[in-house]
């Protein structure tokens, strides 16, 4: 298959066309030429849109998947559609599914069920058996069937000699551990963010302490184990000058933000809407504006969709009874591309969730010629709303239809497919 795309802005900071207009020939899923005014001589498919930009494929470190167990909420195939309307050719898939993505099998399971999707689906293993951070889980064997990174999702350990054991076993084959930062002895049944909101509210409210004890804590054995930690949902202002502080040492750290945690804040659970049910929590202005000085700074390396797909069954309850968690993979750059508008130049925006992703978990690609044509076509100026019908997802638990966007993905190009939204 070849597509020419016409004229399109490429936003790729590693990119020798880095911001410059040109014309994109792929052919048979490589970049074959870059130029301008390129010849139509193979009668390939041309791609022409206003505003058109094209950056490497977004891809998300955040997604849960729900299959197998609970393909009611979703399955790997509408997690991908969901992806690819979103933008995003990568995803990395949780493993708190039924049973646990914890063995070499479930690994390849994955890998097998996602392989004729144009999203390419990399699994996470669990650290810990079950991930109930008791015992490790076999984490060099799914290394070696393809598991790309590690982590127990947000069910993370209260174990501190569990933590430092995982990242020095990990650090023997150069493996990643991504952690959800939390205390849950802290936290315990928090509804919300604790403060005035929650309060006014009568709802049972979460400390901020259980995030940050538990940032504090990991950085502390990251430095003594010289491993390396990628600490997701990071969603407080002392979490991000803890992170900062780690990275001026030198520390083996990343980071990466929830998009909602840039737009919402506490007082969006006023109406107990249980779509803004979440975790972590939606926080303070204070924090959102902390955050987004942390992207800015690049102490925030990546901005994730935390797509956490639920049936209606799950969420329609009693506030406090809810489960956490909202579909973001639809929505995650129109939300942080509208939230950070003005205030983060867009190469930035972009560098979240294309190359730094990648960069974080030690992969390379950028746009050049005889390269992976591993593309996203978006356009960031573009003014639109978020209708039910936008929903890709099995679920449809997201408090964001009918919002007004900036910023939207036109289509995808990965494996020698393409797919225009």
């Amino acid at each position: 298959m070849e597509i020419i795309i016409r004229s399109a802005r490429i936003i790729d900071t590693g990119s020798p066309f880095h911001n410059q207009a040109k014309d994109i020939l792929v052919s048979n899923g490589k970049i074959k030429k870059i130029g301008a005014k390129l010849q139509n001589t193979s009668k390939a498919k041309e791609i022409k849109a206003d505003n058109l930009h094209v950056s490497l494929g977004w891809f998300d470190l955040n997604t849960f998947l729900a299959d197998p167990g609970y393909e009611q909420k979703e399955t790997i195939e509408s997690g991908c559609a969901a992806a690819a309307f979103g933008g995003f050719t990568h995803i990395c898939c949780m493993p708190n599914t039924q049973p646990v993505t914890q063995t070499k099998s479930q690994i390849e399971y994955v890998l097998r069920k996602s392989a004729d999707e144009i999203v390419s689906v990399h699994p996470l293993g669990a650290v810990s058996e079950n991930a109930e951070g008791k015992d490790l889980a076999e984490m060099y064997d799914m290394h070696g069937a393809g598991a790309i990174a590690f982590c127990d999702g947000l069910k993370p350990s209260s174990n501190a000699g569990m933590v430092e054991r995982s990242l020095l076993y990990a650090k023997a084959f150069d493996g990643l551990i991504m952690n959800h930062p939390e205390e849950k002895s802290i936290s315990k049944n928090g509804a919300m963010n604790e403060g005035v909101t929650s309060t006014k509210l009568g709802l049972p409210g979460a400390p901020a302490l259980a995030e940050e004890i538990s940032v504090n804590r990991d950085i502390y054995i990251l430095e003594y184990t010289e491993s390396k930690l990628h600490l997701l949902d990071i969603s407080l202002k002392r979490s991000v000058e803890l992170i900062r502080n780690a990275k001026k040492k030198g520390l083996k750290i990343s980071a990466s933000v929830n998009a909602y945690n840039l737009m919402l804040d506490e007082t969006a659970v006023g109406s107990y809407n249980t779509n803004c049910k979440v975790n972590p929590h939606l926080r303070s202005k204070e924090d959102i504006t902390a955050l987004i000085k942390g992207i800015a700074d690049g102490t925030i390396d990546t901005i994730t969709s935390a797509h956490q797909p639920h049936d209606e069954e799950c969420k329609k309850l009693e506030f406090d009874k809810a489960d956490f968690g909202m579909i973001g993979l639809e929505t995650c750059f129109a939300i942080a591309n509208t939230a950070l508008k003005g205030k983060v130049e867009l190469s930035k925006i972009i560098e979240t969730i294309s190359n730094n992703p990648r960069r974080v978990l030690g992969l390379q690609n950028k746009i050049e010629e005889g390269a992976e044509a591993d593309l996203t076509l978006f356009n960031p100026d573009l003014k639109w709303t978020f209708a039910e019908g936008n929903i890709k997802s099995k679920s449809k638990n997201t408090p964001f239809i009918g919002t007004d966007f900036i910023g939207k993905s036109l289509g995808v190009i990965n494996k020698g497919r393409l797919q225009l939204n």
